[in-house]
C-alpha cells in the first residue's frame, strides 16, 4: 500500500511545512543537521516525510545527508510496510 504524497503547507511565518512522523509540523529548520552521523528512527522518518511532502527533493536529501538512493528508498519502503518500527536497525531481519 503506497501512501499518497503529502501537500506542503505554509505556517504563520510563511515557512513551508509538512506533517512529520510524530504528527507535528516539520519545516526545513526542523530537519536533522546535514552532518548527522547517528540515524535514529525519528530522523530517518523526518527525512522521508520531508521528501514525500515535497519539502525537500529526493536529490537534495541524498546530497544533504550523503545517502544513496537505495538507502533512502529502503527507509521509505520500511515505513510503508512496517511503520516506524520498520526503521529499527536492530530488528532489520524481522522486517525483511
Amino acid at each position: 500500500m503506497l501512501q499518497q504524497q503529502q501537500q506542503t503547507r505554509t505556517n504563520s511565518r510563511g515557512e513551508p511545512y509538512v506533517i512529520g512522523p510524530t504528527g507535528a509540523p516539520l519545516t526545513l529548520a526542523d530537519l536533522p543537521p546535514a552532518d548527522t552521523g547517528r540515524w535514529v528512527i525519528r530522523r530517518k522518518a523526518e527525512v522521508v516525510a520531508a521528501v514525500r511532502g515535497g519539502l525537500l527533493s529526493l536529490e537534495d536529501a541524498l546530497t544533504r545527508y550523503g545517502l544513496t538512493s537505495e538507502e533512502f528508498l529502503a527507509w521509505q519502503k520500511s515505513i510503508e510496510r512496517h511503520g516506524l518500527a520498520g526503521l529499527r536497525t536492530t530488528r532489520l531481519q524481522q522486517y525483511r
